[in-house]
């Protein structure tokens, strides 16, 4: 407090002492005098309200919510960057997720290319094979009618050449024989 008494009395005292003029230097009519005087008053107004101590706790609450700022914005960066640091990872994630379903979509994609040529395959074989069965016994059928018009030629012709050389007597004994002897394949 004294010191800033001091300070503006010193710096007041030299253009007070340098004044120069027909009055006394502690005169009123001095207006170095009359200023000092006023600012001496002014400051003894700030100390008496104690202005000082109030701007000194206006600016150390302004630095302390400066501070408080600065802490804040440190916690919000912080913040932002476990924000950012889980975005991230979970896009990263995302991104495996996607590789994994793409790879299992082409698997699964190349599984059903390789089941569908499979069933082809076997349906290709098994109309192949009824082909074969059907070719097998339309050439059995065949075979069968031709011997049985070759046995139906041949009885004819042996009927005809039999019935040519032989009496009636044989022709019935033969006939008979001839029954008998198929009735015996037959059954």
């Amino acid at each position: 407090m004294k010191r800033l008494i001091i300070l503006p009395a010193l710096l007041g005292a030299g253009p007070a002492l340098a004044a120069a003029g027909d009055y006394p230097f502690l005169s009123l009519y001095n207006t170095d005098i009359v200023v000092l005087l006023a600012f001496l008053l002014f400051i003894g107004i700030l100390v008496y309200f104690k202005v000082p101590g109030k701007v000194t706790g206006f600016l150390d609450a302004r630095t302390e919510q400066i501070r408080n700022d600065l802490d804040e914005a440190r916690r919000l960066r912080e913040e932002a960057q476990q924000l950012v640091a889980g975005y991230e990872r979970k896009l990263r994630e995302v991104k495996e997720q996607a590789d994994r379903i793409v790879t299992r979509a082409t698997q699964e994609a190349k599984d059903a290319a390789e089941q569908a040529r499979r069933d082809m395959d076997a349906q290709v074989a098994r109309r192949l094979a009824a082909a074969e069965e059907q070719l097998a016994a339309s050439e059995a059928e065949a075979i069968r009618s031709v011997r049985n018009r070759a046995v139906a030629v041949a009885v004819a012709a042996a009927t005809e050449v039999l019935a040519q050389q032989m009496s009636g007597a044989e022709a019935a004994k033969s006939i008979d024989a001839g029954i008998a002897e198929v009735e015996a394949r037959l059954h």
